[in-house]
């Protein structure tokens, strides 16, 4: 059996333990010894990760050559149309070479706790949210989709990787599966039903 804790991490949180310049880190609010994640989220990004104390795992779901698809809400600048969703679809070409297809589709504002400090309305009166599906992972790769289609990215929350879903963990919040499969060869497809428990930041 392996445990995977699927964590929250806040707005301006670093995915690493800790940090020489005072930021804050995920020892902040997940204190479970022995843990590491499984990939990274930017610093000025929201929403799901996953961590683990079994580093094949850990492997397993960061390696690109696994391909695990990564969805994203993504609060833009403006009023997003259909040149710029048939654009991201098809795949674009950025200064790293081209993307590979993603899905990509209009949503409404999904239901998320404030943003602290939130998006001025003043200076961006006109916004739109959109679901994108990516398997790929390269650095600050979603926000240099949109701002290559003509839409900076102005909040962006990681929704999903794989079959895990952020659910309704709030910021700071975090629960954890037991994994019912042999540590040496683990993967995101789960025999039985995962056992979980969810936690809170710690006070």
């Amino acid at each position: 059996m392996s445990s995977l804790y699927l964590l929250h991490k806040p707005y301006r949180m670093l995915s690493q333990f800790t940090d020489n310049e005072g930021r804050a880190t995920l020892a902040d609010v997940i204190k479970v010894p022995g843990v590491y994640a499984a990939g990274r989220l930017d610093y000025d990004s929201e929403g799901l990760l996953l961590l683990s104390d079994d580093g094949a795992l850990i492997h397993r779901i960061a390696h690109p050559r696994h391909k695990q698809p990564k969805t994203y809400w993504v609060q833009l600048e403006g009023q997003v149309d259909d040149t710029a969703l048939n654009a991201l679809r098809a795949g674009i070409t950025l200064k790293d070479g081209p993307t590979r297809p993603a899905k990509a589709r209009l949503i409404a504002p999904p239901a998320l706790a404030p943003r602290e400090p939130a998006i001025d309305p003043k200076r961006h009166p006109s916004t739109s949210w959109l679901e994108l599906t990516i398997s790929e992972g390269r650095n600050r790769q979603v926000r240099r989709m949109t701002a290559h289609v003509g839409f900076p990215t102005l909040r962006l929350i990681r929704a999903s990787i794989g079959a895990w879903q952020l659910g309704d963990l709030q910021p700071g919040e975090w629960r954890k599966e037991t994994l019912h499969a042999p540590r040496k060869a683990p993967g995101p497809q789960r025999s039985g039903k995962p056992s979980a428990s969810r936690q809170r930041k710690p006070s």
